[in-house]
């Protein structure tokens, strides 16, 4: 018969007093953890769904999902495809998933606030050869496109290319910081979720971004930047929900929806 999970007690005190200093899916991850005791919870055994989590803890559901990853890594959890999370049956516990940087919805958080002025600034001022430079990366996103980690690659390239045509290099290694602070925790969200639709979506959608800067039409590209990692959200979102099947999507939560 399977013995319940024995977790170290976390320092949940340690970690409030500390708040401003530990990033908050760490916090939520402990919490989860003292749960997993709590209740008893043995291996194999399924965790309480993503919303029950976020209502007990008073919490985003973003936040809890982030912390799930976390624990995944961690080896203490097992997320199944179109069933749930688990505590994990052989468990590997790694005890610090040492994540440098933001948890994936902060980036994607940020990224829609920046990104979106960087393409409206792009549009203004590109010239013919910053054009043809996102061309280019668009080009390679489409040629690579069953070939994942070039088709990133040309991800990557797009949206430094869009920074490089506004001609403000401190534009560039902004991005570039945002781009590098997709950790371990940010690759893991993306091996569970990435689909093949979302990568059709976003070649569709860079092409409307190329559009509208190649027309010099900043409030298009603008929202066309917007959308595009909206789409982002929304995807990594409902793919969650997909392995949480007994859980509705909210109305309320940011990506859920069409």
């Amino acid at each position: 018969m399977n013995q319940p999970l024995q977790v170290a007690k976390p320092a949940l005190a340690e970690d409030e007093s500390h708040a401003q200093d530990a990033r908050a899916y760490r916090v939520v991850a402990k919490r989860i953890e003292e749960i997993i005791r709590e209740q008893q919870i043995p291996a194999g055994g399924r965790l309480p769904s993503e919303r029950e989590l976020a209502a007990r803890l008073d919490v985003g559901r973003a936040l809890v999902r982030e912390a799930m990853i976390a624990l995944e890594l961690s080896g203490i959890v097992e997320v199944r495809l179109g069933s749930g999370v688990y505590v994990n049956e052989k468990l590997h516990i790694t005890p610090n998933v040492n994540e440098a940087g933001s948890g994936p919805f902060e980036i994607l958080s940020a990224r829609k606030l920046i990104e979106s002025e960087i393409a409206a600034v792009a549009a203004r001022m590109a010239t013919d050869s910053a054009i043809d430079a996102i061309l280019n990366a668009v080009n390679d996103m489409e040629r690579f496109y069953s070939d994942r980690k070039r088709n990133e690659e040309a991800d990557r390239t797009f949206h430094l290319a869009v920074a490089r045509a506004t001609g403000n290099m401190a534009y560039v290694q902004v991005i570039e910081g945002l781009w590098n602070q997709r950790g371990r925790l940010w690759s893991k969200m993306d091996e569970h979720f990435h689909t093949d639709e979302l990568r059709h979506a976003t070649l569709a959608d860079h092409r409307r971004i190329l559009e509208a800067i190649a027309t010099h039409d900043a409030a298009g590209a603008r929202r066309a930047m917007r959308a595009h990692l909206e789409r982002v959200t929304r995807e990594f979102s409902r793919g969650w929900s997909l392995k949480d099947s007994t859980v509705p999507r909210d109305p309320d939560f940011p990506g859920a929806g069409n």
